[in-house]
């Protein structure tokens, strides 16, 4: 199982109707997509220094599945949102359960 995880940092002024437009796209995609197991997202609760504006975390059976979900037609209209409005996007896809135990300590994660 792959899990993608996306990190939105918001250009100041994203419209509200179209910050709404997107997470409502975002909630019409949840058992729409083959292959995409899962479905979480919300906005940050901390709003400390380092934090990001959003989070987008799926589940997916495959790498093969991401792609089936990057081109999807339920997707693709949410990056005319959420792209144009934001100053970064961070994500990082990785596998479930083969995650190897840490080696060293860090004073933050």
């Amino acid at each position: 199982m792959i899990r993608h995880t996306v990190l939105f940092k918001f250009k100041p002024g994203f419209p509200p109707a179209d910050k709404q437009a997107w997470i409502n796209g975002l909630n019409n995609m949840t058992g729409k997509i083959p292959g995409m197991l899962s479905l979480s997202h919300g906005a940050d609760v901390l709003n400390t220094e380092r934090s990001f504006d959003y989070a987008i975390v799926a589940d997916f059976e495959t790498v093969e599945d991401i792609a089936v979900y990057n081109t999807h037609p339920l997707h693709e209209p949410l990056k005319a949102y959420s792209f144009p409005n934001s100053q970064q996007v961070l994500s990082v896809d990785f596998h479930l359960g083969e995650t190897p135990a840490a080696t060293t300590k860090t004073t933050q994660s």
